[in-house]
């Protein structure tokens, strides 16, 4: 009997989605699933008269793998993969490769990696983006982990992943370690900002222009054929269309309360600690958290004043003005998101090929979209860029669309409405185009309080200073610390 090219644990609508898409490239795929009858019904269902064998204990899914054996795990991250790593290492043989296809947190996937190489095997965390519809058709996929088993299960994975216009496949080895399942937490706290920008627009023309749904579905029907096409917008563009059965738009209905699964946070607390400013992200975040206090918000709607939108200008424009704000402001999430990525692989001695990472989401992924392309061409051109921002491509947009995006903050603001993501992001800008902020000051607050010491303008880069500011603090300074 013939053996099976990989096999794949975990048959939830992602696995289900992946065994389909490997087996119509060709591929033999072994499937077992810890609940017995989902592999009955999978067998029986779906995947009836394909190249898909089921199996129903993990000694019988090893048995029936082609050595060296690939098993690919799409279960549920944390605890449940620790367990599954135990359950499968005694059945496996140095050589083969354990492949973690879910949402784990890449200091997770690095210990993995580590532990799983001790043992004589190789693994791989790889990310994978785009959904159900992805996951069958084409994902882009983020692997990195033991950088020995790549050649192994290249071949499936790129012939799985989306392909972009030159066929070029939304899948490369990313990194040692945990540097896949970095990559895809960036790129999920990237999507947080790209939702929670496209949210703001829309509440924009909501609550201040007052637009109907299908006026809005229009516009972001319109936006979609331009510069702004991508993935977000285009399901943005549908959801206004959607109607319920009373005929009424089915977007009115839904309760304004958002979930996360947390990879937005982890994107933040990363950003914390390389000391990146990632504040985008960081506001989507908490926007999806306020939006949770549904019931305090409602009582506070009843006791806290603030003032009625009210818009007198043209309507036209000011939409051209709100798309330049989105515009401008996804630019600065990407340049925050790249910039951690620089500052992780510093950090974790990984070397990411950051254009190709572009292309790695230009096609299968939640955040796809021509934009990408742009980055790429970005990084081809100067691969030690430091900010997209510098890149001339991206200046010139940032000098086009900004009194656009100022005048809608500026809206915004009087009129009440919070757009958390793109006033951070405009505060980034201007911070970062900023040649002398006032932390001038606030070093010398600490040094007040805390003898934290300061530099001088009038010396060397790395001499430090303290001043007894009272004159009862004494000389003693404290020792420099650096996030």
């Amino acid at each position: 009997m013939k053996k099976s090219d990989i096999g794949l644990i975990g048959l939830a609508v992602m696995g289900e989605n992946l065994v389909m898409n490997m087996e119509s490239k060709g591929f033999t795929v072994s499937v077992y699933n810890r609940t017995a009858q989902r592999v009955t019904d999978f067998i029986n269902g779906r995947a009836k008269g394909k190249n898909i064998v089921g199996t129903f204990s993990l000694e019988e899914l090893a048995a029936s793998l082609e050595k060296p054996r690939k098993v690919m795990m799409m279960i549920k991250a944390g605890d449940a993969v620790d367990a599954m790593i135990e359950a499968l290492l005694p059945l496996l043989e140095p050589g083969d490769i354990i492949i973690d296809g879910g949402n784990s947190h890449f200091p997770d996937t690095a210990r993995r990696t580590r532990y799983v190489e001790s043992k004589g095997l190789l693994y791989i965390g790889t990310g994978v983006s785009g959904g159900e519809e992805g996951a069958l058709k084409g994902p882009s996929l983020m692997p990195g982990g033991s950088k020995a088993a790549w050649p192994f299960v290249k071949p499936i994975l790129q012939a799985i992943s989306a392909k972009v216009e030159d066929g070029s496949p939304c899948c490369d080895w990313v990194g040692e370690g945990g540097a896949g399942h970095f990559v895809k937490m960036v790129h999920n706290g990237i999507e947080y900002g790209d939702m929670q920008l496209i949210c703001e627009a829309y509440q924009l023309m909501r609550d201040l222009l007052g637009m109907s749904a299908g006026e809005m579905h229009e516009v972001f029907a319109e936006w979609n054929n331009a510069e702004l096409d991508s993935y977000l917008i285009e399901i943005t563009r549908d959801i206004l269309a959607y109607q319920d059965t009373d005929g009424a738009p089915l977007v009115d209905k839904i309760l304004d309360t958002a979930g996360q699964k947390g990879t937005g946070k982890w994107t933040g607390i990363a950003a914390l600690d390389e000391g990146i400013p990632l504040t985008l992200i960081g506001e989507a975040v908490f926007a999806r958290c306020l939006s949770a206090m549904k019931e305090e918000r409602v009582a506070a709607s009843e006791v806290l004043t603030g003032p009625k939108p009210s818009f007198a200008g043209v309507r036209k424009q000011f939409v051209d003005d709100i798309k330049n704000a989105l515009y401008a402001a996804k630019i600065v999430s990407y340049a925050q998101g790249y910039t951690l990525m620089r500052a992780a692989a510093k950090t974790y001695g990984w070397d990411l090929n950051y254009g190709g990472i572009a292309l790695m989401w230009r096609g299968g992924c939640i955040i796809r979209s021509v934009f990408l392309g742009k980055i790429k061409n970005a990084f081809d051109a100067n691969p030690d860029i430091t900010n997209l921002l510098l890149d001339p491509y991206f200046k010139n947009i940032m000098d086009h669309a900004q009194q656009g995006w100022r005048r809608v903050c500026a809206a915004a603001l009087t009129n009440g409405i919070p757009v958390p993501a793109m006033t951070s992001a405009l505060c980034y800008y201007d911070g970062f185009r900023c040649g002398k902020l006032p932390a001038n000051l606030l070093q010398a607050q600490r040094d007040y309080f805390g003898a934290h010491t300061y530099e001088r303008i009038d010396a060397p880069r790395g001499r430090f200073f303290h001043t007894n500011w009272t004159g009862e603090g004494g000389d003693t300074a404290s020792s420099q610390y650096v996030v």
